[in-house]
């Protein structure tokens, strides 16, 4: 009878361990799925801002038609469902950059520039930006511990037992992740010195004296 007990008290306690590491493997699951949804709530704000963009820039530069088709085109794809966070990051990037094309556009639009709705947008897309940022960090941060669950001992028998699997980063390609920025060409351009300073360190004509100066 010992034996036998022994035996059960050994199965019971495996079978507590492979409970618990497989609650444990549930629950990261379910941090990386609910931290998905979070990037996916911000990537919507970021798509509906960027359709308010491109409606506020066509009032002022309608025959701008290529760029705002692309930006059109990239926006649809990127708000195209069923997305792997791969397939969504190249999505997101092809958006990003006929996002700059547009917005290097508006610098040659002053009315379009010191439009209050425009300036406003702006602003908001900025803020959303970061809040993307911030929730992409996070939901990697709970896919690099659910993997590394899956992919070590002992948790990876269980793992493969249940059919869980690593789940896949969202990674910024480029600065797909980061506020649109443009760069008018004036960042390394010399700064004239005000008019009250021109010539003041120039050198003057040496002035001659009486005794210097020609016959008349």
């Amino acid at each position: 009878m010992i034996p036998l007990i022994v035996v059960l008290v050994i199965v019971v306690l495996l079978v507590l361990v492979a409970v618990g590491m497989y609650n444990g493997l549930i629950k990261l699951r379910n941090l990386v799925q609910e931290a998905w949804r979070q990037i996916d709530v911000e990537l919507t704000r970021r798509h509906d801002l960027i359709g308010n963009l491109v409606e506020t820039v066509k009032g002022y530069a309608a025959h701008e038609r290529g760029t705002l088709e692309d930006v059109v085109k990239a926006r649809s794809q990127a708000m195209a469902p069923n997305q792997s966070p791969g397939q969504q990051a190249e999505s997101e990037n092809m958006l990003s950059q006929a996002l700059g094309r547009l917005l290097a556009i508006a610098e040659a639009y002053p009315d379009l520039k010191a439009n209050q709705n425009f300036m406003a947008l702006q602003q908001e897309l900025t803020s959303t930006e970061d809040r993307i940022a911030s929730a992409r960090r996070y939901y990697n941060a709970t896919v690099r511990d659910l993997n590394t669950k899956v992919e070590t001992v002992p948790t990876n028998f269980v793992a493969g037992m249940f059919g869980i699997k690593t789940a896949e980063y969202f990674e910024a390609v480029g600065e797909q992740r980061e506020a649109p920025k443009v760069d008018f060409g004036q960042r390394d351009t010399a700064i004239p010195p005000p008019q009250s300073q021109v010539g003041v360190d120039e050198p003057q004509p040496e002035r001659q004296s009486p005794s210097e100066q020609p016959p008349a």
